[in-house]
């Protein structure tokens, strides 16, 4: 399998209202991607922030679980949020993994108009993808708030499909999104 990281994007995403912002980070999604991530064979995790005091409370949350108590309490949760690495910016993450040349974005959206980007049919494609002999790490980014803004999944080299529910609700959290991704394309 192809080296697999994943990315949770604060900046550039948007809010309710479609305008372009920046999410603050949450506690419990480090935690829940992290677990997630190292269950299914992630390199990394990459939490994504250009501000400096939300970057700030990862690394306290980190150093609480690398090297304070919470650790030897819980080890498996410390071993978890060993390969979260907290960076200003998209760019820092796939510079992290070897440069551009070096990566394969893939975008994540539950919305139809999140912007142009080559579809991967379907979870069955993108499996076999990872398995390729494609010698780029894939890197998925997924978006806090109401998803990454368009033109970073245009910016991207594919974009997973939708994961879509039995009903015409569809808001999940990221860390079910993420979950359910990973399932799909590493699950066994």
């Amino acid at each position: 399998m192809r080296r697999l990281a994943i990315a949770l994007v604060h900046h550039p995403v948007l809010d309710r209202q479609g305008a372009v912002v920046t999410s603050a980070i949450t506690n419990v999604d480090v935690h829940d991607l992290s677990r997630s991530a190292r269950t299914f064979g992630a390199s990394d995790f990459f939490v994504t922030s250009p501000i400096a005091a939300q970057r700030a409370l990862v690394e306290a949350i980190l150093a609480h679980w690398r090297e304070g108590s919470s650790g030897s309490r819980i080890p498996s949760r410390k071993d978890a949020l060993e390969i979260v690495r907290v960076v200003p910016t998209l760019d820092d993450a796939i510079a992290a993994l070897g440069g551009r040349d070096a990566v394969e974005l893939w975008a994540t959206a539950a919305r139809s108009d999140a912007g142009e980007v080559t579809m991967i049919a379907s979870y069955a494609e993108a499996r076999a993808r990872l398995d390729g002999s494609d010698p780029r790490a894939v890197l998925i980014l997924f978006g806090t708030s109401w998803g990454l803004a368009p033109g970073l999944v245009e910016a991207s080299d594919a974009r997973l499909p939708p994961i879509v529910g039995t009903t015409d609700y569809n808001h999940l959290s990221v860390r079910a999104a993420c979950a359910i991704t990973l399932d799909r394309l590493c699950a066994r």
